[in-house]
């Protein structure tokens, strides 16, 4: 039975997006066929094994859906192999592009993350509600709270009057905004050094200091896990909360090290160890002075205020030597970083640590004129063995010991061809620089920073599973059978 023909007549046609079958006239049902041919879907893929499988799930889904819709089937393309430019993953440098290769003969570009559930029949019925010759900018909004480190305090006096798509629920762009936006990237290039938080980033290029449209609301653009009966309405859902492939990395494959100084011995170190520190089975704290009763180890790199690349190459160098056991992974941390080891476990749980992986959360400077990604350091940077023997087989080195390790690291990797990986379940700030909403469907892994909050406040409402290390049964809701 092929996916519109459930107990219709002749004349009728059924809508099986819905929990119930809807019973639509075939000619409704030819128009919505015209529009898929109109959509481009974008996949915001990653180039690591494992987010490819999830990208290829995906699109079958998709295809699935529609194959008994329309021939040839929609397109269905994968960010991450457009073209050869590390910088894709921010989409601006792309528009030209899109443009380009698909103005002519589509009015939308649909995007999605590699965990968005599309219902085709229901988006094709929310796209025809908006005038595909106009600009649109559709999606699920998120504002902050309070102005935030991470949009550069953007909106200062009322952050919440600023809105911008959750990624996650999958966001749109008409064609004729597209092809607008593209002229511009192409007679003014993008100048901004950093790429922190793409999603308010997109939305204020888009916005343009009030000349270009404000995103579009959708409510059938949704988070809501697909199995959900707030569901019902939705377009778009999350197939799972937290991602789990198979048994959790053993604890005893993760090195932990934890960067620290002299000062913060008797103010950060007593929270790690209050903490998360429990759930180790191998941590070292480094630091530039000896103390026998944390204990720390002095690598010899004098303490910097800012940068700690010199530090961080020494651990690397620790790391991969005889002096500590040897392990799959290494994951580098700061004193102030909070984070859950038994949730990193399920994570890894999704890598093959004989692939050169660098994980985290993916920041970029100078995207769009050839610059680089890296895993910025606050929210912990999460290495394979085989990436660390990589990079110190390179000779790629610190330019000085105050260098910004996680750019340096950025940097390397990116000349040796090597992706970062990214995952938004790590944090560089607190929780309250997000927005509500878009932590609501996440089971966070890290947040950062000790300023202005109770850390181990923090720690416990985000990041504890209970009184013991245990993975809790909530969070198990495994991906095992789509692997």
């Amino acid at each position: 039975m092929s996916y519109l023909q459930k107990e219709c007549t002749a004349s009728e046609l059924c809508d099986a997006t819905r929990s119930t079958w809807k019973k639509i006239p075939v000619t409704y049902f030819q128009n919505l066929i015209e529009y898929l041919r109109e959509i481009v879907f974008v996949i915001q893929s990653q180039s690591n094994s494992y987010h490819v499988r999830q990208a290829e799930r995906r699109r079958e889904d998709l295809l699935q859906q529609t194959q008994s819709l329309t021939q040839p089937p929609p397109l269905v393309l994968f960010l991450h192999s457009l073209t050869d430019n590390e910088g894709d993953w921010s989409i601006l440098p792309l528009l030209p592009y899109f443009s380009l290769s698909f103005g002519k003969n589509s009015s939308w570009l649909v995007f999605l993350e590699e965990e968005t559930k599309v219902k085709v029949t229901k988006l094709l019925q929310i796209l025809r509600k908006f005038d595909r010759r106009k600009e649109w900018f559709l999606g699920k909004p998120l504002h902050d709270e309070e102005s935030t480190i991470i949009h550069h305090y953007a909106f200062a006096e009322n952050p919440s009057i600023f809105k911008y798509p959750d990624f996650s629920a999958a966001w749109a762009l008409s064609f004729p905004l597209v092809d607008r936006l593209a002229n511009k990237v192409k007679d003014d290039p993008l100048k901004s050094d950093f790429t922190i938080d793409l999603k308010h980033e997109v939305a204020l290029y888009i916005w343009e200091n009030g000349q270009g449209p404000r995103l579009t609301g959708v409510p059938e653009l949704c988070t809501e896990s697909e199995a959900s009966q707030a569901a019902q309405h939705c377009a778009t859902t999350l197939s799972n909360l937290s991602p789990l492939c198979g048994d959790p990395v053993k604890k005893e494959e993760i090195f932990v090290a934890v960067k620290t100084c002299k000062k913060f011995h008797n103010e950060r170190v007593p929270v790690v160890k209050k903490t998360w520190e429990r759930d180790a089975s191998l941590l070292e704290y480094y630091s530039d002075h000896a103390d026998p009763t944390i204990p720390t180890i002095d690598l010899g790199v004098p303490n910097t205020e800012r940068g700690h690349c010199g530090k961080t190459f020494a651990i690397m160098k620790r790391y991969v030597s005889e002096a500590v056991p040897k392990t799959s992974w290494l994951l580098v941390v700061d004193d102030d970083t909070l984070i859950s080891l038994p949730r990193l476990q399920m994570l890894l749980s999704c890598y093959d640590p004989s692939e050169p992986v660098c994980l985290g959360e993916r920041y970029g400077y100078g995207l769009g004129q050839g610059g680089y990604s890296y895993i910025t350091g606050g929210g912990g940077m999460v290495f394979s063995r085989t990436a660390v023997m990589k990079l110190l087989a390179s000779g790629c080195k610190c330019y000085s010991d105050d260098a910004p390790d996680d750019m340096v690291l950025g940097m390397c990797f990116n000349a040796l061809g090597l992706p970062v990986t990214h995952s938004p379940l790590f944090h560089q700030a607190r929780p309250e620089d997000y927005s509500r909403e878009f932590l609501n469907h996440q089971v966070p892994i890290s947040f950062h920073k000790h300023w202005n909050i109770d850390p181990i406040a923090v720690f416990n409402r985000w990041l504890k599973d209970g009184l013991t290390s245990e993975i809790p049964q909530k969070f198990m809701k495994s991906t095992k059978e789509e692997l």
